[in-house]
């Protein structure tokens, strides 16, 4: 057994060969704090025949029990892979990949298991650098370290390898993924952070990253085995020249067609009849050679677009090297969806749909982090005729999960809060046509559908593709790539954000790495092809709508104090059922006193949140209310003016003249405006019919009359002067008139 170790922002970070799964070409278990992956890599002795790629798959799992946990569900038994498990696959995969050598096609496998998790040390950034060891270590011919580290800003400060806690309420978290030389992959959002604050995370990265990728060729030294030769499959004799010979000027001259389906037919035709010739020139059997001759047409047509960029900055389409395709949106594409944009970028176009639902539609999550709930969620698909294809329908592959997430980060960060904007929010992305950059145009689409939805975002988000062209020292930034230019290209580099900072990147290349200075020169041509593609979706639809759809169920959010609950519920929940019998609504109450009102009708939910808030409120002193009369009695009447809260209306407060008998004025069941003009030390209600009347009617108060001996006159009471009374519902106020007193020797008859 060999082991290294590094410490890493106060852990440390350990690296062990040769204890576990040693019948694989390559493992390693790597361990950060309490978090520990195993991973393995493996691979067949030979390659299949018929194939010109490198047939890599990386799996990714996470075991419930590194986090001592038992699987949901009825199955108990860990499940397809997350989306989570499927990113991390993406993850690791993207910077290994180009590492490779040219010519090595034989099937290689890398699978990592998080086996124990704490919360402190996610172990995504291990699978990357457990990938990267156990191939060191094996005899496969891989041959230069890359390790990965997540980065963030939190408080101004970065962070290498912070705990989950510190990642989400960071404004930039980035995972950067490179060699000692070179950064390779990029991958993660932000809040609107200026490209200059991301260009320092990956500095700061880069740093880490060289030390890792340092303790890996340590541990290679110590324990490593023989490479094996990496053999290219053998070349047919004179078909390469043959296919030059009748196809390279053709192509040429093809591959400038400015539309993709006219270009790609032009470009088909010219490959099948140049093979179709050079196999029949030199006698060879088609099917035994046809792949071999579609790598020549691949070569040369990578060769020729790539001499027109670097040479004459001429790109397929006609564009030059900054140019943005132009831009089509049509909103509320969709009569009867709570918001929609149709978004046309070239070749590529992407319907964006928003539906809004409540908090029953919240995504639950479970995993080794344990549960919690996703109010904002984007799923992108890519169906084959968006590329004029046929092809599977059915669940969602890694490409779309991946792309889906990538949109999804840019977005995220402009969805209002849920005491702003108290609904669920689901933003589709259809790709119905695609030639390059479909994630950023579901970016742009998505932010312009926010907007028609009405969901209150405080400005659009929009997204560019950036490409590179490099040979030697010559080197080619392309704006807004094309799909070939994605494909012949050496990178892909996504940028989203909003005029104010970057939301959102995603790196892949497909050379061994790439500078910071090319980074920053990316950035700069990202920045300004996002400027121009927000001037276009302003232009269209500056700010949100001012209301949501009329399809969309309305939402109110209201909070009461905790011990209120109970009262607004009712003994076996009699209240709340009566208020949603009712009003009609739906009515949601949490433990922590927040309460969500659902309804189709405005009005319902505006009567059951006035309603809710007569249930919590105390009485407010000076305040008129319309009183229902629960009781009469001799001397006035017991009104209720809010749930629970009963006062009275004594006879001399009914009306200014004289009242005689309380039924001449309210009987019980009426509703009447009343005042409320004193609460007393025992916290009892003391209610003003006069009084309200005049307010009501713009008068102004009776004036106060000065106190009188008379504790009998009603006269001198209330808002009109004299001493307030004092009463209790069944025994009346004291010192009022409660009418003649039975004789004392009637009484005791």
């Amino acid at each position: 057994m060999q082991q290294v170790q590094l410490e890493i922002s106060g852990r440390k970070l350990t690296i062990t060969q040769g204890l576990v799964a040693k019948q694989a070409n390559g493992s390693v278990l790597v361990q950060f704090g309490d978090t520990m992956v195993l991973t393995t890599v493996c691979a067949e002795p030979k390659p299949e025949a018929g194939i010109d790629f490198l047939p890599l798959t990386v799996e990714y799992r996470e075991k419930a029990y590194s986090a001592g946990m038992i699987p949901g569900g009825f199955i108990k038994r860990e499940g397809r892979p997350s989306d989570r498990e499927t990113l991390t696959c993406r993850i690791t995969d993207r910077p290994i990949r180009p590492l490779f050598p040219d010519g090595y096609y034989n099937k290689v496998q890398i699978a990592t298991f998080a086996i124990s998790t704490d919360l402190a040390s996610p172990p995504d950034v291990l699978s990357v650098i457990g990938a990267s060891a156990s191939l060191l270590l094996s005899d496969i011919p891989f041959t230069k370290a890359v390790s990965a580290v997540r980065i963030v800003r939190l408080n101004g400060e970065y962070k290498i390898n912070p705990s989950t806690e510190e990642s989400n309420v960071a404004d930039l978290e980035l995972v950067v993924a490179g060699t000692t030389d070179d950064i390779t992959m990029v991958e993660g959002q932000a809040k609107q952070v200026p490209e200059e604050q991301v260009l320092e995370a990956l500095k700061i990265a880069h740093d880490e990253i060289r030390r890792i990728c340092a303790m890996q060729e340590e541990l290679r030294k110590k324990a490593g085995k023989p490479k094996l030769a990496a053999i290219p499959p053998a070349k047919t004799p004179g078909l390469e020249a043959a296919i030059e010979e009748l196809a390279a000027a053709k192509l040429e001259k093809a591959l400038v067609i400015p539309t993709k389906m006219e270009r790609y037919g032009a470009l088909s035709k010219i490959s099948d009849d140049a093979i179709s010739a050079a196999v029949q020139k030199l006698g060879l059997d088609a099917e035994a050679v046809a792949v071999e001759a579609g790598g020549i047409i691949e070569s040369i047509k990578s060769r020729i677009m790539r001499a027109n960029i670097l040479n004459n900055s001429r790109r397929n389409d006609g564009r030059n090297l900054d140019q943005v395709r132009p831009i089509d949106i049509k909103l509320g594409f969709l009569p009867r969806a709570h918001g929609s944009a149709l978004f046309t970028r070239g070749e590529t176009q992407a319907l964006a749909v928003v539906t809004l639902g409540t908090a029953d539609d919240e995504q639950r999550l479970d995993n080794i982090e344990g549960e919690g709930t996703k109010r904002f969620f984007l799923h992108y698909y890519f169906p084959p005729f968006s590329v004029g294809e046929t092809g599977r329908y059915g669940g969602q592959g890694r490409r779309e999960i991946g792309h889906g997430m990538l949109a999804e980060r840019a977005l995220e960060s402009m969805i209002p809060a849920e005491d702003v904007f108290p609904y669920t929010v689901r933003l589709v992305s259809d790709i119905l046509e695609s030639n390059g950059s479909s994630s950023m145009a579901s970016v742009c689409g998505g932010s312009l559908a926010l907007m028609d939805a009405g969901v209150t975002v405080p400005t659009h988000v929009a997204g560019v593709a950036m490409g590179l062209i490099k040979e030697d020292t010559r080197v080619a930034i392309l704006t807004d790539i094309l799909g070939d230019e994605d494909h012949l290209g050496d990178m892909d580099f996504k940028v989203a954000g909003t005029r104010q900072g970057v939301t959102a990147i995603q790196m892949d290349i497909k050379i061994e790495g790439i500078s910071i200075d090319l980074m920053r020169q990316a950035l700069e041509k990202a920045k300004a092809g996002r400027m121009h593609i927000l001037g276009v979706m302003e232009a269209a639809l500056a700010k949100p709508r001012s209301d949501i759809s009329k399809y969309a169920p309305r939402v109110f959010l209201m909070t009461i104090p905790k011990d209120k609950i109970g009262g607004v519920i009712g003994p076996g929940g009699k209240n709340i059922r009566a208020l949603i019998e009712e009003t009609g609504v739906k009515i949601d109450i949490e433990d922590d006193g927040t309460v969500r009102i659902y309804s189709d009708d405005e009005k319902s939910a505006a009567v059951a949140r006035d309603r809710i808030h007569m249930m919590v409120a105390e009485p407010e002193l000076g305040r008129v209310y319309q009183g229902k009369v629960v009781r009469v009695v001799d001397f006035g009447a017991f009104c209720e003016i809010m749930p629970g809260h009963e006062g009275l209306l004594h006879i001399s407060e009914m009306q200014e003249a004289r009242t005689e008998r309380v039924e001449d004025v309210v009987k019980e069941g009426d509703v009447t405006p009343v005042k409320l003009i004193e609460i007393d030390h025992l916290g009892r209600l003391r209610l003003s019919r006069t009084a309200a009347i005049r307010e009501i009617e713009g008068k102004p108060p009776l004036p106060v009359k000065p106190k009188s001996s008379d504790r009998g006159d009603r006269g001198d009471r209330g808002d009109r002067g004299g001493r307030p009374p004092r009463f209790d519902r069944d025994r009346g106020p004291r010192g009022f008139d409660r009418g003649p007193r039975r004789d004392p020797v009637e009484h005791r008859s």
